[in-house]
């Protein structure tokens, strides 16, 4: 992730100084190395306003100002910072003040009288820092937004795919990871040796009498194993002598960590020939 040159000239600036001469310097000084994008005030209780509007990549603020100093307009910046960082290069001609310019929140700070290539050289590192720092912030938020749409987008799936399970098949049930039912439709309990008025496994209730033992057992242990099967037949024999064969399938359920969060399946009746 590089910032590349007209990123760094077309980066707003904003000069705060109670001096005309000073801004003065400081303008002629970026404009000259080709910043286009260069404002300045005199008054520093306007710049918290005009930050909020303008959302400036780097603040060029003097200290020492009537009214209110530099760092007053520190503490007021913080206050109103939109994203946790403020882009403050303090200027100063008091050695004794940076050390507490920084403490109160300035990212660097120019020392008073001006050595020209070192302003230029702490106001171009800064920019590249602060242009850097809204660009993995802007790639942070681009990539939340895709994995938000990609989420949609699988839950839209598993929607349509249910539905069309649902009207597709004669039978289908869900369970989770701990192989509990979370969803029945059919006479999947029968088939499957389970209660239905707790949905507790009980194996010698006999619920699952006229079902093919053999072939329930099986089915069972597919199921009991997180196997995948495809299209296995299972028959019964009703209560009144009918018979009903019945086609499913089922296979387990992952996360996109490849663990097993639970278990699917579905099943169509054979018709029967008479």
């Amino acid at each position: 992730m590089n910032i590349t040159e007209s990123e760094l000239l077309t980066a707003s600036i904003l000069i705060v100084d109670d001096q005309e001469s000073n801004i003065m310097l400081l303008e002629q000084l970026l404009h000259e190395a080709g910043y286009t994008r260069v404002t300045s005030t005199t008054k520093p209780q306007e710049v918290c306003a005009l930050h909020r509007s303008n959302h400036y990549d780097l603040i060029l603020l003097d200290l020492k100002m009537p009214d209110m100093d530099g760092f007053q307009v520190m503490e007021a910046l913080r206050t109103n910072a939109v994203d946790g960082y403020l882009p403050v290069l303090a200027i100063t001609a008091e050695p004794g003040h940076k050390l507490r310019a920084l403490q109160t929140g300035a990212k660097d700070f120019i020392s008073k009288p001006f050595d020209l290539v070192e302003v230029m050289t702490r106001i171009r590192n800064m920019l590249e820092v602060r242009l850097l720092y809204k660009k993995l912030g802007n790639y942070s938020k681009e990539l939340e937004q895709t994995v938000r749409e990609r989420t949609a987008e699988l839950e839209a799936s598993e929607y349509r795919y249910r539905c069309l399970t649902e009207l597709a098949s004669d039978l289908h049930w869900e369970q989770d990871k701990d192989m509990n039912f979370t969803k029945v439709f059919g006479p999947v309990l029968e088939m499957l040796g389970v209660r239905t008025d707790s949905l507790a496994e009980d194996a010698s209730s006999g619920l699952s009498s006229g079902w093919n033992e053999s072939e329930r057992k099986l089915l069972v242990s597919a199921i009991d194993a997180r196997e995948k099967f495809l299209d296995t037949v299972i028959n019964r024999t009703n209560s009144n002598g009918s018979q009903q064969a019945f086609r499913v399938s089922g296979e387990p359920i992952f996360s996109q960590s490849c663990y097993i969060i639970g278990y699917r399946g579905i099943g169509v009746e054979i018709p029967t020939i008479t």
